[in-house]
């Protein structure tokens, strides 16, 4: 697959290449049509496409434990409040917000999983570049030990008819793994490919969030899908107080020379401060400073970053130190570092839980 905006989604994390243009009712938001502004040098620059250029807002001491977390109305008819943290669902899924005929809840029913799992499978085996085994191939579902300890968002459209398993048409989702349930388990998935274990210490008094095995049906790859996941991610958020989210992303293909250019701007632009640092392992690490930062055409390695990476930088984000290819699913990924407080109010308040536009009806 190319990086071009028909390839479908794919695995953990995965960059959605669908998007071209700012979609609806998100105008400007998270994919602009051009690049952001830049402020280039011959110093080293950290890119800030969200805008915030005060370094005060990316250091380590701004990030110290604060008060993003709350319980909306609409939250606790499904949460039983307590500790901050340590939130215990009453039920197995949780209705999240709505727009639309889609709908995105919160679930850990083992029957909801096996339809993600079979979800997942279409995107990332039969639509994507993804080598099934024997044992998946038969099943038909993307599944690994990491479903059982994870929460997992949901989207289903309401409209169209029920499935044979019962409830809707299940058309998106996204994979979400607390530090705490990460650390009693074995560590996080994204510790395979990076070496996180240095970022997770220098930030020990904070909460960080895994994002992985996020994936859309083709047919359903728009502006309004990503909007509902993102809301579904930020309520996540701030009912677990989440400090920072982390997680691979993806580009099609493992052809690094043909990636040259997107990875390079990563490098150059939008690498993370040292604080906030974390590297490929050494035995997997692909450079990604493969073209210097004067020979970049800057709107056109815009243009080819997968448009779940654009969101990630337009919010915010850092990108970690090299990059690493996945052979099994066909994939160059890098690893994304979001600080909460590093995300701009506007994005907050759009996606935010208190947003009366996502009421499930």
């Amino acid at each position: 697959m190319t990086l071009q905006d028909e390839a479908p989604g794919h695995r953990a994390s995965a960059s959605w290449r669908w998007i071209t243009s700012s979609p609806p009712g998100i105008s400007g938001l998270l994919w602009p049509e051009t690049p952001c502004k830049m402020q280039a040098s011959d110093e080293e620059t950290y890119m800030r496409v969200d805008g915030l250029a005060d370094s005060k807002l990316i250091s380590a001491e701004a990030c110290n434990r604060q008060n993003v977390g709350w319980t909306p109305e609409w939250l606790k008819r499904y949460f039983v409040v307590g500790r901050p943290g340590k939130s215990r669902q009453q039920s197995a899924s949780a209705k999240l917000g709505a727009i639309g005929q889609l709908e995105v809840s919160l679930t850990r029913d083992k029957r909801d999983v096996k339809r993600l799992q079979k979800l997942r499978y279409r995107v990332f085996y039969e639509h994507g570049r993804a080598v099934a085994d024997i044992a998946t191939r038969l099943k038909r579902r993307d599944k690994d030990d990491f479903d059982s300890i994870c929460d997992h968002l949901m989207v289903v459209d309401r409209s169209r008819p029920r499935s044979a398993v019962g409830g809707s048409a299940v058309i998106g989702t996204y994979r979400l793994l607390r530090q705490e349930v990460a650390e009693k388990k074995g560590g996080f998935y994204s510790a395979d490919e990076f070496d996180i274990s240095g970022l997770l210490r220098r930030h020990a008094g904070l909460r960080f969030l895994e994002l992985g095995r996020s994936c859309v049906l083709p047919a359903y790859q728009t502006g309004r899908t990503i909007e509902i996941l993102w809301h579904g991610v930020w309520s996540y958020v701030r009912e677990h107080r989440i400090d920072v989210m982390i997680g691979c992303a993806s580009f099609e293909g493992i052809d690094t020379e043909h990636l040259a250019r997107p990875l390079s701007f990563l490098h150059h632009f939008a690498s993370a401060p040292e604080s906030w640092r974390a590297a490929a392992h050494s035995l997997r690490q692909v450079e990604m400073n493969r073209l210097a930062k004067s020979e970049i055409d800057i709107r056109a390695a815009w243009l080819e970053l997968p448009p779940l990476i654009k969101g990630y930088l337009r919010v915010g984000a850092f990108v970690g130190d090299g990059a690493v290819i996945d052979p099994q699913f066909g994939t160059t990924d890098v690893l994304i570092v979001l600080p909460v407080k590093a995300i701009n109010a506007r994005y907050i308040s759009h996606f935010g839980a208190d947003a009366q536009r996502y009421a499930v009806a």
